[in-house]
């Protein structure tokens, strides 16, 4: 079951003559009469481009995303489309030749929303696998794999769930999603970062990057999708998609690097504020339209509703959160600050009150086995001081300290049997247990957090070495940590999580294996993580600087 919290409560933005407009006005609308509609134009080549995905299962369905694209890389972000409506049909299947038929039906693609299609399935059976394609005009999807949750009143069989983050196209080939298809999860949650918005050569890795981005910044609704259709074309990334449904959420890079709900990277003393704003709304409706989102997040102006909790029977709640859109301005700045007062005062939120609000109450709502955080940015405390001072991220929870001890104890308040806290953002793979009070090592551990490298933001990276994690060392609550690329693979059962941290030697081939970096479990109400399996350091592949967390760190705030 998937739960939002309705919040269109500030004022929408509607950008100059040529409104960006909040697609809640067109999706699931009868086709208008217009010109667009009335046009007779013919697809000029196979439109199904940009494969298929879906997303936010239920016990009876699930969400079912497609967008048509005959020229995926047209400069106009339109992917070669004629201007008029398309009758898109779709089929759901027990079987992958679709010899039983479970559901089907037609949806309008629309030139103004991007000819995507999202179909919301119902009245399915629980806990089952179903295969899914669409129809146009003579021209047939791939075949993509989806399943229901189980019913709310049952745990199911354990659920194989797979988290990604941070895919910068320019620095490697997307062969760890491919890598992660061929794990066939149940289901795969993305922690943001899925596109980046730099034109070609303003964000280069050490060698120079693997390939480029087509056109400019992405700054405009034509930019985005070209940027967005650009991924999609990645046959790796298709297959993720088609292997099960995902959980989508975005962080900054979808939108503009560090970004603060209405303030951009720059600041709010920027000539133009505005500005970001068309650029915001921008992002959203390009993000929706290629998304496998359900219609509760169409973006609204610069408005979107993505935060939402989606119910796998009574094994997990999945919190998906949304730590951009309603934040507080970065205190001091967005890097590494030692004693910053912004970052401890009470009155800012990295969530927003109303979404703050809305998972308190989910807390204390639930009786899962798991309450799972699905989100973006560093939650633990992660001083990179070796001395008295803390010096910490202003970008994540540490520059909202308040905010993260009001959400920490809410679920000890709430009585939450077992918290996880999932991340992505940080381009390493990183576990951790989590404290009340991180100034006390001995102090209770009340939850666990699992950070997933990035797929290739950052190029190859390189195997660390645990004898020189001195980072590890400052901060003991603080478990594993390695700086090569990969996804995090879970397996949550009844009594015990696990996680293996799969990492990947390089980015620059297709053949490159995926293997297990290290294991770890948490066991059922028994907060925190214990260590079943960690792969020997392979001396010489890795030199002390490459892997120091510390250099992740400088990494992380020298981003452009």
């Amino acid at each position: 079951m998937v739960e939002t919290h309705a919040r269109y409560n500030r004022r929408t933005f509607l950008v100059g003559s040529g409104t960006v407009v909040g697609a809640a006005a067109l999706v699931g609308a009868a086709p208008r009469r217009s010109s667009a509609r009335e046009g007779s134009a013919a697809l000029p080549a196979d439109p199904f481009t940009l494969g298929v995905a879906s997303g936010d299962p239920e016990p009876d369905g699930f969400v079912l995303w497609t967008r048509l694209a005959p020229s995926p890389l047209a400069e106009d972000g339109l992917g070669g489309m004629p201007n008029r409506y398309f009758q898109v049909e779709w089929e759901v299947g027990r079987d992958e030749s679709f010899s039983r038929i479970e559901a089907s039906g037609s949806e309008t693609a629309r030139p103004e929303t991007g000819h995507s299609v999202h179909v919301e399935v119902g009245g399915l059976r629980p806990g089952r696998d179903y295969w899914y394609r669409f129809r146009t005009e003579g021209h047939v999807s791939p075949v993509g794999l989806t399943r229901t949750s189980p019913r709310l009143d049952s745990f199911g069989p354990d659920l194989a769930m797979a988290f990604v983050s941070c895919s910068q196209f320019e620095h490697g080939l997307f062969t760890a999603y491919r890598r992660l298809a061929e794990e066939r999860p149940d289901i795969v949650l993305h922690l943001g970062d899925y596109q980046y918005e730099y034109t070609k050569n303003s964000y280069v890795i050490p060698g120079g990057n693997v390939r480029d981005h087509l056109g400019p910044e992405t700054v405009d609704l034509a930019t985005y999708r070209l940027r967005h259709a650009q991924y999609k074309s990645d046959p790796d990334l298709q297959a993720a998609h088609a292997v099960a449904p995902w959980l989508v959420v975005f962080d900054d890079h979808e939108v503009e690097n560090n970004w603060a709900d209405e303030i951009p990277e720059a600041g709010s003393d920027t000539p133009d504020p505005a500005a970001f704003l068309r650029r915001r709304a921008a992002a959203f409706q390009a993000y929706y339209e290629n998304m496998p989102l359900r219609r509760t997040s169409v973006p609204n102006g610069i408005d979107m509703q993505l935060y939402r909790r989606i119910r796998w029977g009574k094994l997990a709640n999945f919190h998906m959160l949304d730590t951009r859109q309603f934040r507080a301005d970065q205190g001091c700045g967005d890097g590494y600050r030692t004693g910053c007062a912004a970052a401890v005062d009470p009155s800012r939120s990295i969530t927003g009150d109303a979404q703050e609000a809305w998972l308190l109450d989910g807390f204390r709502g639930s009786d899962a086995r798991w309450d799972v955080l699905g989100q973006q940015v560093f939650f633990a405390q992660r001083d990179a001081d070796a001395g008295p001072l803390l010096r910490t991220s202003m970008d994540a929870w540490d520059g909202y300290v308040a905010s993260r001890d009001r959400i920490t104890r809410g679920w000890i308040d709430a009585g939450v049997r077992n918290a996880v806290v999932l991340t992505g953002d940080v381009h390493a793979h990183w576990a951790s247990d989590l404290k009340l009070d991180y100034a006390d090592p001995s102090s209770a551990t009340v939850g666990s957090e699992l950070v997933c490298s990035s797929i290739t933001t950052g190029g190859d990276g390189a195997d660390s070495d645990p004898s020189t994690q001195s980072y590890l060392k400052i901060n003991p609550h603080l478990k594993f940590y390695n700086n090569q690329r990969g996804y995090v693979l879970t397996t949550i059962g009844r009594h015990e999580f696990k996680a293996d941290f799969k990492t990947l030697p390089t980015v620059k081939t297709s053949t490159a294996a995926a293997t297990t970096k290290a294991t770890y479990v948490i066991e059922d109400e028994v907060p925190g993580l214990n260590q079943t399996y960690l792969r020997p350091f392979l001396q010489g592949r890795s030199s002390p600087a490459q892997s120091d967390p510390q250099s992740v760190i400088d990494a992380e705030t020298l981003r452009p």
